[in-house]
């Protein structure tokens, strides 16, 4: 038996990204799938339908006959009300669905009879790297902060000996040393800043110094600062304090701040106070990728570029969608390797024994069945 998988076009404001590009459709053709895209889902992306049919897809004219005819629905953000009328019992549903901050609509998810996994909840095992998805999409968005940060900067970022003069490098802070704060980072250095990182993990001190980048030792008093998934845990309301007030003095002499401090399922730490931004220099930039969170800034606006204190702020959303065409390609490598779990012999299987499914599975049989999501909706 076939499985097809389908692809419709994304719907939601932002989304530029589709779930498939034309080579991995390629590569799943000659896996014995049958590849349905809806007509245009690609554009957005700069991928045009002759692609896909050049790489053995189907186009098929509208997402209704697309959801009816596919048994595995691939897409980037979490299905609208629309597309949820679209799903049905036993389809297998593989996107964003943001699980942990959407307990309600995974309910709703639920009640479509829909099997449902979420790209967010991929465990951090090595067996599971080509499927991260959070991480593929941080490196798109990393490297996208910067480079706004330098185009709405008035300064230039690396040192210019000039006949004019000589003009100083711009001093980079990026808080947060995951995915998205390291490819910052990488890319201030490659532009020339003189860049600091901080984190509230010590062991990614290493990291950060390797990419050429100074390590911002805090004094927290708090000892327990990571997750046995290697995320940041939510400090205490006194730590959290004497890191503002330890941060304020380092924000204040620095010309860019990048701020990706996230904590899964919670709102974004507030790590840039109104007193910070008012302490920092005419002509600063922010560009807070938190923003989708509630930021990491107490003066973002999400979905907005916003100046306080003569400092630029942005709040833009979404920016693996900016650079749709790169940021789909990495998302559909990690959704093959995916799909490569699920139909392992030409059959598609949700084998709950295997850690990748089952913490990934967020609806089954009309019931949400990830305890930590669960736990929220019995919580809600």
């Amino acid at each position: 038996m076939t499985v097809s998988v389908g692809v419709p076009r994304e719907v939601r404001d932002l989304e530029r990204r589709v779930a498939l590009v034309p080579d991995v459709v390629g590569a799943l053709v000659g896996d014995g799938f049958e590849v349905l895209v809806e007509a245009g889902a690609g554009a957005a992306a700069h991928f045009a339908d002759d692609g896909y049919v050049a790489a053995g897809a189907r186009i098929v004219a509208d997402g209704a006959a697309l959801y009816a005819a596919a048994d595995c629905v691939l897409k980037v953000a979490p299905p609208t009300g629309e597309e949820l009328a679209h799903l049905r019992r036993g389809q297998v549903l593989v996107s964003f669905l943001d699980p942990l901050g959407d307990p309600e609509g995974m309910q709703a998810l639920a009640a479509t009879g829909t099997t449902a996994l979420s790209m967010e909840l991929v465990p951090r095992i090595t067996r599971a790297q080509s499927m991260d998805a959070l991480s593929s999409q941080a490196t798109v968005a990393g490297y996208r902060a910067v480079l706004s940060a330098a185009a709405a900067s008035p300064r230039f970022f690396p040192l210019l000996m000039t006949a004019a003069g000589t003009v100083s490098p711009a001093k980079v802070l990026v808080l947060g040393a995951g995915v998205a704060g390291l490819q910052a980072i990488a890319t201030a250095r490659r532009l020339g800043a003189v860049v600091t990182g901080f984190d509230v993990r010590p062991a990614v001190k290493e990291q950060v110094e390797s990419l050429g980048a100074r390590f911002l030792d805090l004094d927290l008093g708090a000892s327990d600062t990571e997750t046995a998934g290697g995320y940041a845990k939510e400090l205490d309301a006194d730590a959290h304090r004497r890191e503002q007030e330890q941060l304020t003095k380092a924000i204040a002499a620095s010309d860019v701040v990048v701020a990706t401090a996230l904590i899964p399922g919670r709102a974004a730490p507030v790590l840039i106070t109104a007193e910070a931004v008012e302490a920092m220099r005419a002509g600063s930039v922010i560009v807070d990728l938190a923003a989708e969170a509630g930021g990491n800034c107490s003066l973002t606006v999400p979905g907005e570029v916003v100046e306080r204190h003569g400092v630029t702020i942005s709040g833009t959303l979404n920016l693996p969608s900016t650079m749709a065409q790169h940021a789909s390609q990495l998302y559909a490598k990690n959704v093959q390797s995916l799909l490569r779990l699920l139909v392992p012999d030409g059959a598609l299987v949700i084998d709950t024994d295997d850690e990748i499914v089952r913490e990934s599975l967020v609806t089954m049989d009309g019931v949400v069945v990830n305890s930590r999501v669960a736990a929220l909706v019995t919580e809600g």
